[in-house]
């Protein structure tokens, strides 16, 4: 089935939910519980607390299914509740996010591994980046959003934005060969 045909599907679903249609709701949650899971871990770092928020966004999502606006598609909105789950309980423990002020050298990001990587090795990698660096890996290079995207979902400067995926791929790149050299 084409992309599209997915985008219609979850929408009927999300209508259905929203009438208070709950195998309706089942069904987008087996949908889509791994990839947002998946979100939720790599950018916590934590099996527990990426279950926790994996839960807290699906609640959260079966609240706000009336103001779904179909404008996204579900996924979409998934990962953004998701986000600003993480992002809310971050704020609650003050943990510090990074700032940069300018960063248009880094609108060209054409970053290369000279070798070969093993995926669980690559998935450490990314755990190990600091992280401001690890959210916007995760969002831009992974998922796949743009930076403008993701410097509103995290509230910070889209020049941030583009530093943090540059710095990144930097590190990623620089730790996985000093990995394949060893």
């Amino acid at each position: 089935m084409a992309d599209g045909g997915v985008a219609n599907m979850d929408e009927a679903l999300v209508a259905r939910a929203g009438a208070g249609d709950t195998r309706a709701f089942e069904r987008l949650y087996r949908e889509h519980v791994g990839r947002v899971h998946g979100l939720c871990l790599r950018m916590v770092r934590d099996t527990q607390l990426a279950e926790d928020y994996t839960q807290e966004t699906f609640i959260r999502a079966w609240r706000a299914l009336d103001r779904f606006e179909a404008r996204s598609r579900v996924s979409t909105w998934l990962h953004r509740i998701a986000v600003n789950v993480i992002l809310e309980r971050r704020r609650r423990r003050e943990l510090p996010v990074e700032y940069v002020e300018d960063a248009a050298e880094y609108d060209r990001d054409n970053d290369t591994l000279d070798t070969p990587v093993e995926e669980a090795e690559l998935e450490a990698t990314i755990a190990s980046l600091p992280q401001g660096a690890r959210d916007v890996l995760t969002l831009c290079g992974i998922y796949g959003y743009a930076h403008e995207e993701v410097a509103r979902m995290l509230g910070i400067a889209e020049g941030t934005c583009k530093a943090q995926l540059h710095r990144a791929r930097a590190l990623v790149r620089a730790r996985l060969e000093s990995g394949a050299r060893s």
